[in-house]
């Protein structure tokens, strides 16, 4: 039986990866925050949401005993928070700044690796948060790491298609090529050494864009020479598979599925771009013995690995599931999703039959409900009602008084608190301008439809434009990236041919027609 225990609604957009360590679950998002939560009961930790990234956080991932926990972003940094305090212990640049997209830590923690869209890896000597050695791979963007379990070497995956396995010295051991049709998108190594044939062998899992999660025997030899064997290929999955993970005791994996929205595609192609762009996600969970797969239709499905016969079918998330992990001491996995939430799952001993989606028994914080989606359109009253919702109605006739709408509230600062509104409480101030930075932080997450967002703030666009990659941005967003980010691309880091912005007319009336509707 698998049955849904909890619902963590806490995010204010997509959530991009989960991560457990024995006493906590952390979720990382395009909100460009952090959520930690206690897995006893999945209440969220004192010090929750970390914020310290400067844009959307790709991956997060704990240290062995737990203690820390690092996490990547596209501001090219990765970070590392001690889970006691909460407190960042270090910034790591990634050298060239590229986005980082993946990071790992070895399992003695030891070492730290990060991987980003320039090709580069680099290897970080963690007890001295220090950069220990740096390897650019040409022409390709790192998405995936893992250790294998006995922390000597690591695995990485690329956007060209190619597995490599390196050792800690940097030095290739070996490369498996186009291991998936039009990129690698994450790997995994299973807990387990094995043995046989006077080798080591370690059990891998792989998936990609083309719609496969691969299962491999990577083996070495006394001698020091490595190889790679397939030995399961699942193609069952109808859209690209993004991320894969081992359970604690290697019986369960997980990964996700991405599938892009055919409305989005379908205004790029009015505005003469390119056929395609990132929308959605979708998420599949597998196991060695149970595979659970979630669906483009936005279900789990789990089924027995070594038969490929389905199991279970499991319905709860309203959009696409973007990722996935298992606890490595409770028999629960977590599946997060573009509809912001995270689902905790049970998975009982006795696997038979379909299970029905439960109801949640938690429900993390949620936006303020008001008519109006854009924290500029509101009124007046609006700010009032906003107001008695977060505890603040001593301010009421003060805002109304200084005719605070929507568009003066998001303006305010301690200054104009303190000297226009004649707000004397330091305290209160503090707290006003807390919540204004939630809200704006917040304001265009719920409801809004992920294709009106700018790939680069999150932010709804009002004037999209399509770069040269075919992807559509806020116009000052884009125009400020290529000034500082040498004319790469911030979807895939290649170079953009022209700097020219072509305005995204079709995106612009779609959007302002879903405002005039709000």
């Amino acid at each position: 039986m698998v049955s849904l225990i909890c619902t963590l609604q806490d995010h204010r957009d997509d959530v991009n990866w989960c991560a457990f360590s024995a006493t906590l679950l952390a979720t990382c998002s395009a909100d460009k925050t952090l959520r930690i939560y206690h897995t006893r009961d999945f209440s969220e930790v004192s010090y929750s949401p970390l914020s310290g990234h400067g844009y959307g956080v790709h991956c997060c991932c704990f240290s062995a005993c737990g203690q820390y926990l690092a996490s990547c972003s596209t501001d090219g940094s990765t970070v590392v928070w001690s889970t006691v305090t909460g407190e960042i212990e270090a910034v790591l640049e990634h050298p060239g700044r590229s986005p980082v997209r993946v990071c790992a830590f070895s399992p003695d923690s030891s070492h730290l690796v990060s991987g980003a869209s320039d090709g580069t890896l680099a290897l970080w000597d963690f007890t001295t948060k220090t950069l220990d050695r740096i390897k650019p791979v040409d022409d390709v963007t790192m998405v995936a790491c893992s250790f294998t379990p006995c922390g000597q070497m690591f695995m990485t995956g690329s956007t060209y298609g190619d597995l490599r396995l390196w050792d800690l010295s940097m030095n290739q051991l070996h490369a498996e090529k186009d291991t998936h049709d039009m990129g690698v998108s994450c790997c995994c190594f299973g807990p387990k050494i094995l043995s046989g044939g006077g080798a080591v062998e370690f059990r891998l899992a792989s998936c990609g864009q083309d719609s496969t999660l691969k299962i491999w025997i990577v083996s070495r030899s006394s001698t020091g020479g490595c190889k790679m064997q397939q030995i399961h290929s699942l193609t069952g999955q109808s859209a690209p598979v993004l991320s894969c993970s081992f359970s604690a005791d290697g019986q369960l994996l997980v990964s996700g599925l991405w599938k892009a929205p055919s409305v989005f595609r379908q205004m790029v192609r009015d505005n003469g771009g390119p056929s395609e762009q990132v929308g959605g996600d979708e998420g599949l969970v597998c196991r060695s013995q149970l595979n659970v797969k979630i669906s483009v239709d936005k279900t789990v499905t789990v089924y027995d690995a070594s038969r490929g016969a389905l199991l279970y079918t499991l319905n709860q998330h309203k959009r696409y599931v973007t990722a996935c992990a298992f606890s490595p001491t409770a028999p629960l996995f977590a599946t997060g999703s573009m509809d912001k939430t995270v689902n905790i799952w049970r998975v009982e001993e006795r696997p038979g039959g379909h299970v029905e989606p439960a109801t949640s028994s938690h429900e993390g914080g949620k936006l303020p409900g008001h008519s109006r989606l854009l924290v500029s359109d509101w009124s007046e009253e609006d700010v009032g009602a906003w107001l008695r919702e977060e505890g603040l109605e001593a301010l009421v006739e003060t805002f109304k008084a200084n005719n605070i709408d929507g568009v003066e509230l998001i303006g305010l600062t301690k200054e104009s608190l303190c000297s226009e509104l004649n707000i004397e409480s330091v305290g209160l101030r503090s707290k006003v301008l807390r919540k204004v930075e939630e809200l704006k932080a917040g304001c265009v997450c719920t409801g809004v439809p992920d294709e009106f967002l700018c790939p680069i703030t999150r932010e709804l666009m009002m004037d999209p434009v399509i770069a040269a990659d075919g992807y559509s941005y806020e116009r000052a967003a884009i125009e400020s990236w290529i000034a500082t980010k040498n004319r790469s691309s911030p979807m895939t880091n290649l170079p953009l041919q022209t700097t020219l912005l072509t305005p995204n007319r079709t995106l612009k009336m779609a959007i302002g027609r879903w405002r005039t509707s709000q």
